[in-house]
């Protein structure tokens, strides 16, 4: 079998750049463009560790070195855990991706039994899905990265007692009880909070109007900061990654 080093050399290299750079968008490092092609370059020569006499713990322990001296080269050392941690999760990720493309085209199963089809995946189609599913990936974990930054730990206390909730910061939220002027924490439906006494307040959206059940609480505790409102409860259930409660926009600058 003929192995074309400099073709490998070049492809360890188109990989490296698209992994560094991802992770340079998902983590908005503030690092130029040349540092990324710089670092991909020198991750390039990886590929001449499998020429030395290493067995597969020592191969692991160099490869990790040259790990970190990639990341340092890239990023420098500022947010160099996450930078390292996301590194090899792009790399995982894609290449469990790259290994499942390639066993499904490779191989043909019988029951239990799998055997070559003799069709393989051309490299070429390799290098092109490459960059479109860490685009994917890049757009979806910063997706959820801005959806998380909205998310925080909600006690509700009412009655001396505490309920523990998890609420979502939503600037569309602007509803304000018209009798007390407080903000209102809307409340998933389903999620119980005993309360005898309530009362409705009036609402007014884009396309639809009515009242929402209320009731008073004690205070809110949203990532330990103290806020006194009131709660409404949602008529219909909201699907928003287990959210229980949503969080009103006048929260926002206290947050």
């Amino acid at each position: 079998m003929k192995v074309y080093l400099d073709l490998v050399f070049f492809i360890n290299i188109f990989f490296d750049f698209f992994i560094l750079g991802a992770v340079k968008v998902i983590l908005k490092e503030k690092v130029s463009w040349k540092r990324i092609v710089l670092g991909s370059v020198v991750g390039g020569f990886s590929i001449f560790l499998l020429f030395l006499s290493l067995s597969s713990f020592q191969l692991f322990i160099v490869k990790l070195v040259f790990s970190v001296v990639l990341i340092l080269i890239c990023f420098g050392r500022r947010n160099f855990l996450y930078d390292f941690l996301y590194f090899y999760f792009i790399s995982v990720s894609l290449g469990g991706f790259l290994y499942l493309l390639d066993i499904s085209f490779t191989y043909q199963n019988s029951g239990v039994l799998f055997f070559d089809s003799n069709f393989g995946i051309n490299l070429l189609v390799f290098l092109i899905i490459s960059p479109i599913f860490l685009f994917v990936e890049v757009k979806e974990r910063r997706r959820f990265k801005r959806f998380q930054g909205l998310i925080h730990s909600v006690v509700i206390v009412k009655n001396g007692k505490k309920y523990r909730l998890k609420g979502l910061l939503d600037t569309g939220n602007q509803l304000v009880d018209p009798y007390s002027g407080k903000s209102v924490v809307l409340v998933n439906c389903g999620v119980f909070i005993p309360y005898r006494k309530f009362y409705y307040i009036p609402y007014q959206g884009v396309n639809s109007k009515g009242v929402i059940k209320s009731c008073k609480v004690d205070y809110v505790l949203v990532d330990d900061k103290k806020f006194s409102c009131v709660l409404g409860f949602s008529k219909d259930y909201f699907h928003l990654q287990g959210v229980d409660c949503i969080l009103p926009n006048q929260f926002k600058e206290d947050l």
